[in-house]
């Protein structure tokens, strides 16, 4: 991959080295890192995504891989509200609503943690907000990634979320 932005005399990053690539994270931070190995399969990937819009019924958040975690991260602002706010804004900006989405920051609220790589079982865990704790918290465990999706994507952006406890 060669990237054609500034002349070789630079500084900048012409060529992307053998055995690294350019990462995005959810919050637009992009990074050059090695390669990581593809633990997780697209079809879980694709579970979690269908059954987090599905069950969640939530239009603003992304699903990240970082090697066995699958996670959630969700919208740290009132996403509807403000779209509401940006399409019934009376400027005549059309892309206004596209710019406000782009401008959204997202934080990790669930992940899917493959426990076990031959029977393809994953925990369940959830962020914990206690002042004193401020790490993940393990709910449940299962071979049926797309059970434990229906079972605890539901609380995602619900007040029950917090409620949630091994």
């Amino acid at each position: 991959m060669e990237l054609h932005r500034r002349p070789r005399s630079s500084g900048y990053l012409i060529h992307v080295p053998k055995g690294y690539e350019i990462y995005e994270n959810p919050n637009a931070q992009v990074f050059l890192r090695k390669i990581q190995p593809q633990i997780i399969t697209p079809e879980e990937v694709a579970i979690v995504q269908a059954g987090v819009k599905k069950t969640a019924k939530l239009d603003y958040f992304m699903v990240d891989v970082k090697g066995k975690h699958i996670v959630v991260y969700l919208c740290d602002q009132n996403a509807n509200a403000l779209m509401a706010i940006a399409q019934s804004s009376s400027t005549g900006d059309a892309g206004l609503a596209d710019r406000m989405a782009q401008s959204f920051t997202y934080s990790p609220m669930m992940q899917f943690v493959l426990v076990d790589e031959e029977t393809r079982e994953f925990e369940v865990e959830r962020w914990c907000f206690r002042g004193s704790i401020d790490d993940w918290i393990m709910l449940d465990s299962s071979t049926n990634l797309q059970a434990l999706v229906k079972k605890y994507a539901r609380h995602l952006g619900q007040e029950s979320f917090y409620e949630l406890m091994p």
